[in-house]
């Protein structure tokens, strides 16, 4: 079963930064998409960022542009969001997922064509 594990997450003021990361735990991201979602208590997940396999692609949703930035590190199966200028509607939980797209080096906000999931990370904004 593919998993995910999340890390990073904490509380921060409004206007800081934290870094979250992604690892997978039993499968090599090599030929996947990776994406970040979010989800505040009451809300719809929402899709945040994606990555493309080579990482040639990101895709950011309006809420973050400018804001988030998501990277990639092959060696250490990993994906990272740092997150700067931070604000309180920022708070969420954020997962991680991956889907299998080793043909295209696109990515996609939707989180129907995701299949591989972590248990997600808590972010806190508040003074």
């Amino acid at each position: 079963q593919l998993q995910l594990v999340e890390s990073g997450g904490d509380l921060v003021q409004p206007g800081g930064s934290l870094r979250l990361s992604c690892v997978a735990s039993a499968f090599r991201m090599d030929g996947h998409a990776v994406g970040w979602f979010r989800q505040a208590p009451g809300k719809e997940r929402e899709g945040i960022s994606c990555i493309s396999r080579r990482g040639t692609t990101t895709v950011y949703a309006e809420s973050v542009e400018g804001r988030f930035s998501i990277s990639r590190d092959g060696a250490k199966n990993t994906v990272h969001l740092q997150m700067n200028g931070l604000k309180p509607e920022d708070t969420a939980i954020y997962s991680c997922a991956a889907y299998w797209n080793p043909y295209s080096d696109t990515c996609v906000l939707g989180y129907g064509q995701y299949n591989a999931w972590g248990l997600g990370t808590q972010v806190t904004v508040s003074s």
